[in-house]
């Protein structure tokens, strides 16, 4: 058996309630396979409801970009934030859709340990939605209570600089302490000690499906 498990995706998905949460819990992975595969980047409320917020979008796309993204794989919605509950069946057939339009291989969305009720929506639709699919769990420190990562993915030190890089794109959030490139940098540190790694970023497994398959006999 090989020490590190090689995972596959022609198409990767990675889902969001807000602006900013996927930069926050995968810029990391997002930038290290960013021209590997194709990747969609969903987010489900734009904020624009909130006249704070008006630069929000344009600060979104800024950063995605800086990921890698091109600007037709960054889908953003307008769903109502803080009323995802109340817009379930709404938020499941909008996946619903984006599944059978994208047939995406994995998808990564918010952790169970996520407090915040736009996330915890987001997640238990998404499980709903991809039955049948490889899903992980992100997370978003400002919310999170008790997370713990058990599935750890390395990253290089160029994939870290560009995770900065994205979030210093939200300027609205310059004042936040998750936004400290400090905290991000040493939240990759510690999930890279974990993995024995300089740098990972780190998941939740909600669903892993595959199969066993021969070893590769070297020469």
């Amino acid at each position: 058996m090989a020490k590190e498990l090689i995972f596959h995706g022609k198409r990767v998905f990675f889902l969001g309630a807000h602006p900013d949460d996927i930069e926050l819990g995968c810029g990391g992975l997002i930038a290290h396979i960013a021209g590997k595969v194709e990747i969609f980047c969903i987010t489900l409320s734009d904020n624009q409801k909130n006249p704070s917020l008006s630069n929000l979008t344009a600060e979104h796309f800024h950063s995605m970009q800086s990921l890698g993204l091109d600007q037709e794989h960054i889908i953003l919605h307008n769903f109502t934030t803080r009323r995802f509950q109340h817009e379930r069946q709404e938020i499941l057939e909008f996946l619903f859709d984006l599944n059978k339009r994208y047939a995406p291989d994995i998808v990564f969305t918010h952790t169970q340990a996520d407090l915040h009720q736009d996330h915890s929506t987001v997640t238990m639709e998404t499980l709903r939605a991809f039955r049948g699919i490889s899903v992980f769990g992100f997370d978003v420190i400002r919310s999170s209570n008790g997370f713990f990562p058990n599935f750890l993915v390395k990253i290089d030190e160029v994939d870290v600089e560009k995770k900065v890089q994205a979030l210093a794109a939200y300027s609205t959030y310059k004042d936040k302490y998750y936004f400290s490139p400090e905290i991000t940098k040493a939240t990759l540190i510690r999930n890279g000690a974990l993995a024995e790694s300089r740098y990972a970023e780190g998941f939740e497994i909600f669903r892993i499906i595959g199969s066993f398959g021969e070893a590769v006999q070297k020469e």
